[in-house]
């Protein structure tokens, strides 16, 4: 469409994702920016539960509809991204009877599929839960990888021709005649694919409509542009475990409450959450209490995690508002709901609209309904597909299943990349080359780490998320220099050491509220292995001036040898 209206949407989240790839699907000329990596908010930092609405049946059954809803579709568009493994409320001796009855009772009026199991069938089920359990709820819970969905979002977005940038912060809104006309971002290493230690530049974007999709963040955009977004961030915590000791959805069957899930996640489960109002999204205690109660209060329904291993620790923020004159002031009685703050009709302030609030399972309804008041503004009559066309690797999956064989796809390693990929599988395992795993926490093949690496520069934190290399047991001490080895010859020494700075540093700042008693062992082995094996710990070559002809050049040593 050679005149599509120009949109500049901001926020790499799923929900921004999810937006520039309607808007592109739909024929708009559509430009995304995000400050980090994809996911590098709210999206990157949850534990991946794919909600079937059964946590809000009692509570807000207007988000538990919208769930079971939305939890079909992403089954059916994103196949290669979620885990159908089932969810449970588990009801303790000391858990209410009503409470359970109003549950079983809100899920059959939400339409959430909802069966009892007695004590006996909740064991057989999952055999780790405690013994002294009363009974449960059956809902259609799953797991879903965030990562892997916004990427495919955004990979969809692309090829409906939509320009994605990375790594390109927002520094301010551009306002003319009370109507916003566009930004100013600053890219990170210049635009397009990020390439470490590559001078940054500034960037002005025009457009005819700016989206603000930046969740927690929204506020932050609002005062750039001279509004007021009453955002309200509220942090949770979650503990990421070694292995999956559960292979469903456990919830505690009780008002909503601190530490009451766990979700198995891939090779891991992640517990949690805490509930806590803060004021700034990105400045926020991290604090070991938090970390603990996970492990207590989840070690009820759960016994083994008591003595189980953490491998990490990580905080997000989640993206609540509250409408003006609400006056609550418990954020877990603020509304999950999402609202769409249309700035003309709000403040007088055209060209912009906000989305806030709302919960990741239902990231594309919020796409749709901000792609359908985008339309509107534009009188653009066209219908939204993102229900109905699967993502990136979702398309066929089936049919490439059937022939993982004809790939050489039959070992454990394999499926795992086939899981990963979906239908890009073919494409991206075939290689000419030697294919060796580089991660073997979690099975990740040199091919996947070449194909990330086309995706994302010398961004290894990119390929992470999009490969799950480094996330693993040993949190990148055993595979993230081997990634950053992929970066070269393409790319120079300091380029990829920097890059593996970066990766390195990322894995251990969530490390460091798992250290404890034995937690230290691995933390520990990739001290040493780092440390002394690389020498990266007092390696002169980070000094960047090192004097090379200090150095013994062979000369003089065989001249001394012959006696000369």
């Amino acid at each position: 469409m050679v005149d599509a209206p120009a949109v500049l949407v901001i926020g790499g989240g799923s929900t921004g994702c999810g937006i520039a790839r309607d808007l592109a699907m739909r024929g708009f000329d559509v430009t995304l920016v995000e400050k980090g990596n994809l996911t590098n908010g709210t999206t990157g930092r949850m534990h991946g539960l794919l909600h079937s609405g059964g946590r809000y049946a009692v509570s807000d059954q207007a988000s538990a509809k919208e769930c079971i809803k939305e939890n079909r579709v992403l089954r059916d568009i994103a196949s290669h991204c979620v885990e159908m493994t089932e969810g449970l409320f588990i009801q303790r001796p000391e858990d209410s009877d009503a409470y359970f009855q109003e549950k079983l009772q809100g899920c059959r009026e939400c339409d959430i599929p909802a069966t009892v199991l007695s004590a006996e069938e909740t064991k057989a089920k999952e055999p780790a839960v405690a013994g002294d359990i009363e009974r449960s709820i059956a809902v259609p819970d799953g797991a879903i990888d965030p990562f892997r969905l916004c990427v495919a979002n955004a990979l969809s977005a692309q090829r409906h021709g939509a320009r994605i940038e990375t790594h390109a912060e927002v520094t301010d809104v551009l306002v003319e005649d009370d109507t916003v006309v566009g930004c100013v971002v600053r890219h990170d290493t210049g635009p397009g694919k990020r390439t470490h230690r590559t001078p940054g530049t500034t960037e002005e974007i025009r457009a005819d409509y700016v989206v603000n999709a930046t969740g927690a963040w929204a506020g932050q955009i609002g005062d750039l542009a001279g509004v007021d977004i009453e955002v309200r961030p509220s942090k949770g915590a979650m503990v990421i475990m070694n292995v999956r000791q559960v292979d469903t959805v456990i919830n505690r069957c009780r008002p909503k409450g601190d530490a009451d899930i766990i979700v198995p996640h891939e090779t891991t489960a992640i517990l949690g959450t805490t509930d806590e109002e803060v004021d700034d999204p990105e400045e926020y205690p991290e604090e070991q209490w938090e970390v603990d109660l996970m492990i207590e209060e989840l070690s009820e329904l759960v016994p083994i995690l008591r003595e189980s291993r953490t491998i990490r620790s990580f905080w997000g923020v989640r993206p609540l508002y509250e409408p003006p004159g609400t006056g609550t002031t418990d954020p877990t009685d603020i509304t999950r709901d999402f609202f769409l703050l249309d700035h003309k009709e709000r403040d007088g302030l055209a060209g912009m609209t906000s989305i806030v609030g709302g919960k990741f399972t239902t990231y594309r309804m919020m796409a749709e309904r901000i792609t359908d008041h985008v339309c509107e503004q534009f009188g653009i009559r066209a219908d939204c597909r993102t229900a109905d066309e699967p993502l990136p690797g979702s398309e066929d999956f089936e049919v490439l299943r059937d022939h993982m064989e004809a790939f050489g796809l039959r070992s454990p390693i394999g499926r795992r990349s086939t899981q990963r990929l979906g239908s890009r599988a073919e494409k991206v395992l075939t290689t000419d080359g030697p294919n060796p795993v580089l991660c073997e926490c979690e099975a990740v093949t040199r091919a996947e780490i070449q194909d990330a690496i086309d995706q994302s520069g010398t961004d290894l934190n990119a390929v992470r998320i999009r490969t799950r290399a480094s996330m693993g047991n040993c949190q990148g001490g055993l595979c993230c220099h081997r990634m950053a080895n992929e970066l070269h010859p393409e790319h120079e020494e300091p380029t990829v050491r920097t890059a593996l700075d970066e990766l390195y540093q990322e894995r251990w700042k969530g490390q460091r509220h798992a250290l404890w008693g034995e937690q230290l062992s691995q933390a520990m082995l990739n001290h040493v292995l780092h440390g002394t094996t690389m020498n990266r710990d007092h390696d002169p070559a980070r000094q960047e001036t090192l004097d090379f002809d200090a150095f013994d050049t062979g000369t003089d040593r065989t001249r001394d040898s012959n006696g000369d």
